[in-house]
């Protein structure tokens, strides 16, 4: 199964449990009932509505908070673009190679086992970084605890994947496949709306701050924001240990570390072995490469003086415009471009959705140029772009899914590819910062249209080899 993620503010999808498809389990016969119907599923005994909404908004907020909050939250601090970007982008690195420690994980305990640790680990995490704060080189203690977070929060993930899959038959899966997509894109709007929202209101309006002056002062209002997090996570951790089940283990689940390392070793060498691998494998590093470059510089653009060449906005209004305006657009874009990928096909279709994904990131090109104030004209800009990637970025996971995918070991694989597309998103990421320092805005916006070539160059090329 599917979840709403992966891998940035952006993403409505991101990869499965990392297993092996041969190594998921059948669900334990007590989650075997069948369910005629997801209303009744929702108020069975037992039901999955105790677990998985609240599973799965935990995982987003987790990742949203690690990968594109904390961005912001560096700038805020006094970072430039191009240090706020690259620390925040090699926090996506632990979620990109999920995949090679995900076997290990199947090793030990229970799936619920791992899930619980992780929430309590990352809500002291979340602590800490709120309390290291206080201290005079809190910035390297932050960093370093950001760290360690992303791969828990990673771990995390496999968990409560297996723990969906496992637990629930294949129809129960699909009945609760919207709520489970639902409550992770809930994530996105606590983290990158709520949470940046709060820390700007703070700020200016509880702690008197002036909005526009990025520096130390920001760090009361980020140390409430950490702590609401930690507090969030904890409770979700102690709900989680009532309601949620252990997860069955894996058929086939490897007994040793040896067994594990042959497992992985083998769904490398049959990945590589697939017909014009190359071509997918370029298909989904580039699909996203303007979008990785836009990705952290976007909300930098908006935060910055007018006379720095950004628009000016508040906190409070970043967050209003990118996480609610914003998500709303990338969730009814996804859901319109799911239709149109339905009824025509996607082999008559890539190519159109690759151009709905790069195409409108002219957008940011002509803000950069006539700095708009008005808020209207700002906001439509956004939702505009953030509409058509939800709506092209569909192609892109079901790529993956029919052409990429198919094979021995489909959910690692598909993995695989998300992986590449995570790792495509933290390069860009990492150097998107710096090349807007030397640029300007408007000259890098321009770069960001000329990335959406090679884009444009893979999808005319991808081959198709399975029956859409």
């Amino acid at each position: 199964m599917l979840h709403s993620t992966e891998n940035n503010e952006d993403d409505t999808m991101t990869a499965p449990s990392a297993m092996p498809q041969e190594q998921q389990a059948a669900p334990s016969p007590s989650a075997s009932s069948q369910s005629p119907s997801l209303f009744r599923a929702m108020f069975a005994r037992g039901t999955p509505m105790l677990w998985v909404p609240s599973g799965y908004f935990a995982m987003a907020l987790t990742y949203m908070m690690l990968t594109s909050v904390t961005s912001i939250m560096f700038k805020n601090l006094g970072m430039d673009n191009g240090q706020a970007a690259q620390y925040a982008s090699y926090l996506i690195l632990a979620y990109t190679i999920k995949p090679l420690f995900a076997p290990f994980v199947e090793m030990y305990r229970t799936k619920k086992f791992f899930v619980l640790c992780a929430q309590l680990i990352i809500g002291v995490g979340f602590a800490g970084v709120a309390l290291a704060m206080s201290l005079p080189d809190y910035m390297v203690i932050m960093v370093f605890l950001f760290g360690i977070l992303s791969l828990v929060g990673a771990t995390q993930d496999i968990a409560s994947d297996g723990v969906y899959v496992t637990s629930l038959d294949s129809k129960t899966q699909s009945l609760f496949c919207g709520i489970q997509s639902l409550s992770w894109n809930i994530g996105p709007i606590v983290a990158s709306g709520g949470m940046v929202y709060l820390s700007g209101w703070l700020h200016t309006h509880y702690f008197h701050h002036q909005a526009g002056v990025f520096g130390p002062e920001w760090i009361e209002s980020w140390r409430i924001i950490f702590f609401i997090v930690a507090a969030i996570t904890i409770v979700a951790a102690l709900w989680h240990m009532r309601v949620m089940p252990d997860g069955a283990k894996a058929e086939n689940a490897p007994t040793s570390v040896a067994e594990a390392a042959f497992i992985l070793k083998d769904s490398f060498a049959t990945f590589f072995q697939k017909r014009d691998v190359w071509l997918m494998v370029a298909f989904a590093f580039v699909f996203r490469l303007s979008i990785g470059l836009l990705e952290k510089i976007g909300p930098f653009f908006m935060v910055d003086p007018v006379a720095q060449g950004g628009l000016g906005l508040s906190n409070e209004m970043l967050g209003l415009i990118y996480g609610t305006y914003g998500l709303i657009a990338v969730l009814l874009g996804s859901l319109l471009g799911g239709i149109f990928v339905a009824r025509r096909g996607l082999p008559a279709t890539l190519f159109v959705l690759c151009c709905a994904v790069n195409i409108p990131n002219v957008t940011f090109l002509l803000m950069s140029i006539y700095q708009p104030d008005s808020l209207l004209v700002i906001s439509a800009g956004v939702a505009v772009e953030k509409f058509f990637f939800g709506f092209g970025s569909v192609g892109f996971m079901i790529y993956l899914m029919q052409q990429l995918a198919p094979g021995k070991y489909t959910t690692t694989h598909y993995a695989f590819g998300t992986g590449l597309m995570g790792l495509c998103m933290m390069v860009t990421g990492v150097v998107s910062g710096h090349l807007q320092q030397a640029l300007g805005y408007v000259h890098y916006f321009w770069l960001v249209m000329a990335a959406t070539i090679p884009s444009f160059l893979v999808t005319w090329f991808a081959p198709f080899h399975h029956k859409d």
